[in-house]
């Protein structure tokens, strides 16, 4: 992790764009994705890590909430996934944002490219 400063923020509160960003990085939905964390109090909490060049966001939520945004987010369907025309908008949009390469889950289509996978195979 980086010195980034960690902002808690819960997810109506995001800006739409950041919004629309963790739809690309999590096009199946965010239950399965969450990671607990503690508060100041020392509490456990649950958030969806959402990281950008400038902040790394826990996106405030528990199971029962991540499923009920994506129950009423139109921009999925009836099975919780993120509709392929909406996928492409999101992805034409901010196909020139390095970051969200830093957010690659099984659910979604970022990765390393081929090159940086075999040099990792390379013996010298």
């Amino acid at each position: 992790m980086s010195s980034k400063p960690k902002i808690v923020k819960d997810y109506d509160k995001l800006p739409d764009s950041v919004q629309e960003q963790i739809k690309l990085v999590y096009p199946s939905g965010f239950s399965q994705h969450l990671i607990s964390f503690k508060n100041k109090e020392n509490e456990t909490r649950y958030g969806l890590p959402f990281e950008t060049d400038d902040v790394y966001y826990l996106v405030r939520m528990n199971k029962a909430t991540a499923q009920q945004i994506i129950e009423d987010d139109p921009d999925y369907d009836e099975d919780g996934e993120l509709k392929d025309k909406i996928k492409e908008e999101y992805q034409d949009k901010y196909s020139e944002i390095d970051y969200l390469s830093l957010n690659s889950n099984e659910d979604n289509e970022f990765s390393y490219d081929n090159e940086e996978e075999e040099d990792d195979d390379d013996d010298y």
